[in-house]
């Protein structure tokens, strides 16, 4: 090789490792240098794979020629055209057309940019990091036969050139992925803690209450009726009428029991799903507070709501409950609409009221709405509670179900 030239490469060799500088990410590499590897080894297409470590996947970014290789996301060793070098079973590959090279057309291989923009000649050689194979960098030419023995040495010397960088940028990627994990993680963690607090603390005061209401309701009434049948069983004579009142009573506290229970159990949830549940308690929360309140529910979910995993349906429903709760007793509005929609795929709840909205400030709010995000939290929704002068709405945005499971 004549000495001019020689230096003439060195020379292109040093602009790819200054242009290389300061590059963030593997697209801004490859574009950097693309000019620079062309004048070296001419191409109508140049791509580096990168091989994710300890992984089957490889990711390809391209210069020239956009092809579907780029577009799809990391595909499989297995199925590239470039199997055995990707393997690290070989360091180089050259062929003089690519369109008919049996060795990138195998059962399996995603080898259709070769045909749909009749890649011809191509070369390719392994990129290396401590004798690891970490991609590959592949030239190709619409012309068939265009690549030899020095085309493929001076490519292998930009492999060697390159790899230590791109293996610099795959280890970057890797950390910062590791902390953002990490740092996921730990808020996850901390969430999930400060609302099993919360939850805890919540489900205490709700045995506490079921607790007093059994004390203070169903047994005084309970001792009230003993002690009137120990008085009536003294009477020679028991007439009727003396007994209806007893009567009376106990179908009344056998309905408060029953609402104790139904309260602490939803077994309207657990048949029918939370729209049904919910509508139940909408209907019965609004006739027992004797109000004139008018409502609608509105199951737009094509029962994806009845699909939801229970952990999710116990949620929801007592999240409905106690802003449902919360709008008749403080909204001072007329109407409550509650909606179940799709969006994107995803199931969310909304419950609006058109009352006067929160007036209390914040800090001096009662715990109903920590606990509806606590709920909403432990099973990784989003929760949003706004507020203003045409009244307030809780919504609930439950997050994306396990693939295969029909929303």
């Amino acid at each position: 090789m004549p000495k001019a030239l020689s230096a003439d490469l060195f020379a292109q060799y040093l602009r790819i490792s200054r242009l290389l500088a300061g590059q963030l990410d593997f697209q801004s590499a490859i574009d950097a240098v693309a000019k620079e590897i062309k004048d070296i080894v001419p191409n109508d297409h140049m791509d580096v794979c990168i091989i994710a470590p300890g992984s089957t996947f490889h990711t390809a970014y391209e210069s020239g020629i956009e092809t579907d290789w780029s577009r799809r996301p990391p595909a499989s060793i297995d199925h590239s055209p470039l199997r055995s070098l990707l393997r690290g079973e070989v360091d180089r590959i050259v062929t003089d057309d690519a369109s008919t090279d049996p060795q990138f057309h195998f059962e399996g291989s995603f080898s259709f940019p070769i045909i749909e923009h009749k890649l011809k000649s191509r070369l390719h050689v392994a990129l290396k990091v401590h004798g690891e194979t970490i991609g590959a960098l592949s030239c190709s030419s619409l012309r068939a036969g265009v690549y030899g023995q020095g085309d493929l040495d001076k490519a292998s010397a930009i492999g060697d050139l390159i790899a230590p960088y791109f293996y610099a940028l795959l280890s970057a990627e890797r950390a910062k992925k590791s902390a953002i994990v990490e740092a996921e993680t730990r808020v996850r963690e901390e969430a999930l803690r400060q609302g099993a607090g919360r939850l805890t603390e919540a489900l205490e005061a709700e045995r506490q209450r079921i607790g007093m209401e059994l004390h203070d309701q169903t047994l005084a009434d309970m001792t009230r009726f003993a002690r009137r049948l120990e008085r009536l069983s003294l009477m020679p004579d028991l007439p009727g009428e003396m007994l209806e009142p007893l009567t009376r009573s106990l179908q009344q506290s056998m309905r408060d029991l029953r609402q104790i229970i139904e309260q602490a159990r939803p077994s309207v949830l657990q048949l029918f799903g939370p729209a049904e549940a919910i509508e139940n308690h909408l209907e019965r929360s609004i006739r027992d507070s004797g109000m004139s309140i008018e409502w609608e529910l509105l199951d737009e979910t094509d029962g994806a709501s009845a699909e939801l995993p229970q952990a999710a349906s116990v949620a929801i429903y007592r999240i409905a409950q106690e802003a449902i709760n919360n709008a008749i007793r403080h909204s001072q509005g007329d109407r409550v609409d509650v909606r179940l929609w799709k969006d994107k795929g995803v199931v969310v709840l909304d419950i609006r009221d058109n009352g006067i909205g929160m007036t209390t400030p914040p800090g001096l709010r009662g715990s109903g709405i920590d606990n509806m995000r606590t709920r909403a939290r432990l099973i990784s929704a989003q929760f949003a509670c706004r507020s203003d002068g045409s009244g307030t709405t809780v919504s609930v945005r439950l997050p994306r179900l396990e693939q295969g499971v029909k929303i």
